[in-house]
């Protein structure tokens, strides 16, 4: 498995973990045969995108269950309301918010407390985030992470939502996502730490 830097990882391999490129021409044709009750083309859109939304949504709630049931919920609404999608960035799109606010439904019924963090001092060593990591040893330690830094960390990192956007999803302030994630960040690199010093 290849190795990647801390610091990289964070800001230039945002989708590297479990990315499913879309093609949108082959999409959209099995969109249209969706449309048309095609029971085929209703399989293949689930398994086209059932993978990265389940990993979405593993991702914020750290639950195998949970994310199996927000898949399913997710489908079964898309399939509810095939008729609106005129192409594939629309549905895929689409369906990428239904998971993601569901899975933050559900997290938000453990009383996760999201408060605001006077930290100054958020930057990590360059040395330390230089240092290399596999994939499966950042996946895991991530899903080690308390909620409310996972859960942010995941919306910026993998999801590419804004400060802005995270904070509008989770009633957070701005600055609230910023020293979540930040905080993240530094207990990411913890955890990585200590397992790197277990093999």
């Amino acid at each position: 498995m290849q190795p990647f830097a801390f610091f990289t990882f964070l800001t230039q391999n945002r989708l590297k973990m479990e990315q499913q490129t879309v093609n949108t021409g082959i999409h959209s044709s099995v969109i249209a045969a969706a449309k048309n009750a095609d029971n085929n083309a209703f399989k293949e859109l689930y398994n086209l995108y059932s993978k990265a939304m389940y990993n979405i949504s593993y991702r914020i709630v750290n639950n195998k269950d949970e994310a199996e049931d927000v898949l399913q919920e997710a489908f079964l609404k898309a399939f509810q309301n095939i008729q609106k999608f005129e192409n594939a960035m629309a549905f895929g799109g689409w369906l990428k918010k239904v998971v993601i606010n569901r899975s933050i439904d559900l997290v938000r019924k453990r009383k996760i407390n999201f408060v605001a963090i006077d930290d100054k001092t958020q930057g990590i060593e360059e040395e330390e985030e230089n240092a290399e990591y596999e994939v499966e040893t950042l996946r895991s330690c991530i899903l080690e992470l308390p909620d409310n830094y996972r859960i942010v960390l995941t919306l910026f990192l993998f999801e590419n939502q804004s400060h802005k956007e995270i904070a509008t999803l989770l009633n957070i302030s701005e600055g609230t996502s910023k020293s979540h994630f930040h905080r993240a960040k530094k207990k990411l690199l913890t955890l990585l730490k200590e397992k790197k010093h277990e093999y």
